[in-house]
């Protein structure tokens, strides 16, 4: 009786560990973040007050060093134990340098207190380190090295940013006003078309339509429906013998771009009312969109027709 309830004690504990980890940890992202040591996405909350790119990242580290000592935990043991008494360290130490700081009351007792506290988790740390190398301890001699340099990495980066995008001063006013284009990739004459047309003629001064054909007589039956239709708005066809969709486009794009004038390119894309169609979709929207956005400087954005089937 008393080996179970030694284990069910043992069990509880470690699940408080874990939950303990994954309450903690993803604020402590959120905070580096914030501080720009590691990318602005873990600083995101979800609709409920969770930190959900911490939560995941975190859930996917476990998993790698449960797959890298084949699920057994007893060599884990040295890199939580180090671990545990390096953020002892760490807050003994802060607390250190804040009563010196601060100077309240009494602060040389409390100094003393929380200095000798570091003191022997830093002779503890240091005592496991050595004993427990071989045993799995020399990952945290690399890991801790690494994430400094990647968080200092990672600062340099937005710091950089910062200063092209010149963050904190007052910018040049904006550039005046120039004639811009609309072009609409658009595959035939229907109910998507006119919402992509319609949209366009909301955005800019000049809309032009693009088809992209490699059979004469699609070529024809589109222009004939395009000319019944009358939108008002030219159809520029282009001829792609190698059924290549994309790529004509771009050089479509890139031509008009040559001239300096403010292109923006709305690509029609349809959304079924339920997720589970969304294969039965094709993807050329999304891949034109990421092309256009490698390759040129024109304004791409998705223009969405929800269904309602």
């Amino acid at each position: 009786m008393a080996y179970y309830a030694t284990s069910l004690i043992v069990a509880l504990v470690l699940l408080l560990a874990a939950n303990t980890s994954f309450g903690g940890l993803p604020v402590l992202m959120s905070l580096l973040a914030r501080d720009h040591r590691l990318p602005h996405l873990f600083g995101l909350r979800a609709e409920r007050p969770v930190y959900r790119c911490g939560v995941t990242a975190l859930a996917l580290l476990a998993a790698v060093l449960l797959i890298a000592v084949d699920a057994d935990t007893h060599r884990l043991i040295p890199l939580f134990a180090i671990g545990v008494f390096i953020g002892f360290t760490l807050s003994q130490a802060g607390l250190v340098r804040h009563w010196a700081t601060q100077k309240p009351a009494g602060w040389k007792r409390r100094a003393l207190i929380n200095g000798t506290g570091a003191l022997l988790t830093t002779l503890a740390g240091l005592i496991l380190l050595t004993t427990k190398f071989l045993e799995g301890a020399w990952v945290v001699v690399i890991a801790v090295p690494l994430l400094m340099l990647l968080f200092a990495r990672i600062q340099r980066y937005y710091t950089a940013v910062g200063d092209e995008l010149e963050l904190g001063r007052i910018p040049e006013p904006p550039d005046r006003r120039t004639a811009s284009l609309v072009i609409v990739p658009l595959g035939e004459v229907s109910k998507l078309a006119r919402h992509a047309v319609s949209a366009a003629l909301a955005l800019g001064d000049e809309v032009v339509a693009v088809a992209v054909q490699a059979d004469p007589a699609k070529t024809q039956a589109l222009q004939d429906a395009w000319e019944r239709w009358n939108p008002g708005v030219r159809l520029d066809i282009i001829d792609s013998p190698h059924h290549s969709l994309v790529q004509p486009i771009v050089d479509y794009v890139q031509r008009a771009a040559q001239d300096g004038r403010q292109i923006a390119v709305p690509i029609p894309e349809v959304e079924p009312l339920h997720r589970r169609y969304e294969i039965l979709q094709n993807q050329r929207g999304l891949l034109l969109a990421t092309v256009l956005r490698a390759r040129t400087d024109v304004v791409v954005c998705m223009l969405p027709y929800r269904l309602c089937v």
